[in-house]
């Protein structure tokens, strides 16, 4: 029988098999109204220390997420950029009693894969277990948050580790362009304009530097533990109070503010034979929670930020010089920057920017048909909701929300809020935030032949260009 249905597969790849007509299928189902979306009950409490907790029973699949988060990242430790990753890579090496072999072994014994990731605002150390050894899990983190070893006999490997994926990131024309973007957009002598260390500065760190920035930086006052999915809240609790109960308080959050510095201005990095440009384009966006920020959201959606976007219906499927460009809002306190991204073959660089920046002037200048307007609103609510439809995805709102200080109903509020956003709203804040001489256009690729394609663009004119090494 299986020969036979091979047999007549075989036939049917030579010989072709009518194409189905859209006739061949039922009629697509309209769409219903986008439901709202409600917050599962959470209890959030403080430790005597300071700790906060956030318990989230969530779903029915037995398993529980469990993340502890830091407010201690690279901003912190400016200007020794890396020494805050090198610190997060040696917290797995040794905790405790246990050594890495023993914390791998002990991740995966609950089912779970060990996380420990360093960024600018925060260190982030968790675990996905089964259900029924949550509270190990939260026990194991402890140890890992509160009583790193550092063991010297792993200093040379986990640092040398890091030299090399810095080395091979500084290889990549996306690196180059982000370290040339954040340097012009925060300024070279901001903590913000560095995206990646100098791996000779990481190679001179010592291993009391990286002792002395945990000792600096971490502590309950500036932790949160989040614990959602299925699991026992009793046991939970105790094992967070045994945990980390007795964990001194230490220092408090660290601020700083950055201080954006906007264009117009075209920065460009050489790569000689390059065939292809990576583009980056940045304007300031509104800040996180301020009364712009989500329609705002929804205009990036609308241009940029989803893939049934206008510039990716434009240079991707039209024109087809690009595969995958996209545009996302990156917040960090009190201000956001709108990013384009996009990789496009050289030759055409001029013109994809051109379409670009066709597509901008015409959400400032063409009202929004409501079919497009509302499509966009509704898959807005609708990727928020999915995104929220897991523990690990509700945690990174929750913390996201607790990060920026936005209010408590926030992910309550976010569907209502995206789908009140006016058809006019488009047209204005199109008009408010891409005004062209506040833009930063960054360019990575052959300059022989991008160049005069830059200068030729109408929207270039008068813009000073500039030719910069990332690194």
């Amino acid at each position: 029988m299986i020969r036979q249905l091979l047999t007549a597969a075989a036939a049917m790849a030579l010989f072709g098999a009518a194409p189905a007509s859209a006739a061949d299928y039922p009629p697509m189902p309209v769409p219903g109204p986008t439901k709202p979306f409600k917050v599962a009950a959470a209890e959030t409490y403080r430790l005597p220390n300071g700790m906060q907790v956030t318990l989230i029973p969530y779903g029915e699949v037995p398993k529980a997420v469990i993340n502890v988060r830091i407010y201690a990242g690279g901003l912190d430790a400016a200007p020794n950029e890396g020494l805050a990753s090198l610190n997060a890579l040696m917290m797995r090496e040794g905790a405790g009693d246990l050594s890495s072999s023993q914390i791998a072994a002990a991740s995966a014994g609950m089912g779970g894969n060990l996380l420990v990731n360093s960024g600018l605002h925060e260190t982030v150390l968790g675990l996905s277990v089964l259900s029924d050894r949550a509270p190990d899990a939260v026990r194991l983190l402890g140890d890992l948050a509160r009583h790193p070893t550092f063991p010297a006999s792993e200093f040379d490997r986990v640092k040398t580790g890091l030299v090399r994926n810095v080395l091979v990131a500084k290889s990549q024309a996306q690196v180059a362009a982000a370290a040339a973007l954040a340097a012009a957009y925060y300024g070279p002598n901001s903590p913000y304009g560095h995206v990646i260390p100098d791996e000779n500065k990481v190679k001179g760190y010592t291993l009391e530097q990286v002792r002395q920035f945990y000792q600096n930086n971490f502590g309950a006052a500036r932790a949160r533990i989040y614990v959602a999915g299925q699991f026992d809240t009793a046991a939970v609790k105790a094992a967070i109070e045994q945990a980390f109960g007795g964990w001194a308080a230490g220092p408090q959050r660290g601020r700083f503010p950055p201080s954006p510095q906007t264009g117009p201005k075209v920065i460009l990095v050489d790569r000689p034979g390059a065939p292809q440009s990576t583009i980056r384009l940045a304007f300031p966006a509104p800040a996180h929670g301020s009364p712009e920020d989500i329609p705002f959201q929804v205009t990036d959606a609308l241009l940029g930020g989803s893939f049934t976007s206008r510039i990716t219906a434009n240079i991707r499927e039209q024109k087809g010089y690009t595969y995958s460009p996209f545009s996302t809002i990156n917040y960090n306190p009190g201000e956001g920057e709108w990013e384009f991204d996009a990789d496009v073959t050289s030759a055409v660089t001029g013109p994809a920017l051109k379409e670009v920046f066709g597509e901008i002037r015409r959400l400032q200048t063409e009202p929004v048909p409501d079919k497009e307007a509302t499509g966009i609103r509704t898959w807005m609510a609708g990727t928020f909701v999915l995104r929220n439809a897991s523990p690990a995805g509700l945690i990174g709102s929750l913390a996201e929300r607790d990060q920026y200080g936005l209010p408590a109903n926030w992910l309550d509020t976010y569907v209502p809020s995206v789908l009140a956003v006016p058809d006019a709203a488009f047209n204005t804040l199109a008009k408010e935030r891409f005004p062209l001489n506040r833009a930063i256009l960054v360019v990575v690729g052959d300059l022989k032949t991008v160049e005069p394609q830059l200068k030729a663009l109408p929207e270039l004119q008068n813009v000073p260009f500039q030719v910069v090494k990332p690194f």
